[in-house]
């Protein structure tokens, strides 16, 4: 039984490596979907600030999502 563990682990670690950019889509569009929301009757300003915000956090996930990446490949 001892034998049959390291090649489960290395079983899931090739399943979870083959969907991880699947899942860290998954996890972006879902993101995605709730900045979308709108404020009615903002100023110029307030729209402006969040465009700007809206914009940093994208790259922040993305930047998050490809380190998860790296780092997952680079541990096999």
């Amino acid at each position: 039984m001892d034998e049959d563990l390291p090649e489960s682990v290395k079983k899931c670690l090739d399943l979870l490596e083959e969907n991880m950019g699947i899942l860290a889509d998954l996890e972006f569009d879902l993101d995605d979907e709730k900045e979308d929301e709108l404020t009615p009757d903002m100023e110029l300003h307030n729209l402006f600030d969040m465009t700007e915000d809206v914009a940093e956090s994208s790259k922040l996930k993305r930047a998050e999502s490809n380190f998860a990446r790296r780092q997952s490949e680079n541990s096999l």
